[in-house]
């Protein structure tokens, strides 16, 4: 009986997973079970930091836009201008105020001025 090659398949498949985890070290990048345990976790953890970072974000401008108004005395907090805007139905997210608040405090201070009166 004539031997048979079999299983380019499964080291296609295998040579692919190398591939994603060739950066890893170790174990992690040489062994096949490891390798795709670490590959499940790898994806784990990005899925999870995508979401981590949109709220880290948020923090950051909050931050940002809250320290401002407290250096200038423009309003009492950061939860008052906020308020003030919505009332007022000014379109300026979070993000915006915040790039406002590094780039150009007088613009943030005159802004907040224009909501109070």
């Amino acid at each position: 009986m004539t031997r048979v090659r079999r299983g380019y398949i499964a080291r296609r498949r295998r040579t692919k997973i190398r591939l994603f985890a060739s950066s890893f070290r170790g174990a992690h990048s040489r062994l096949t079970r490891t390798i795709t345990q670490q590959k499940i976790r790898a994806l784990v953890s990005a899925h999870r930091d995508r979401g981590r970072q949109k709220i880290n974000f948020r923090r950051l401008w909050i931050t940002r836009i809250n320290a401002i108004i407290r250096e200038r005395g423009v309003s009492n907090s950061y939860s008052r201008l906020i308020h003030n805007l919505y009332k007022r139905q000014l379109l300026l997210n979070r993000k915006i105020l915040g790039q406002i608040a590094i780039s150009n405090r007088n613009f943030l201070y005159m802004i907040s001025k224009e909501i109070i009166k």
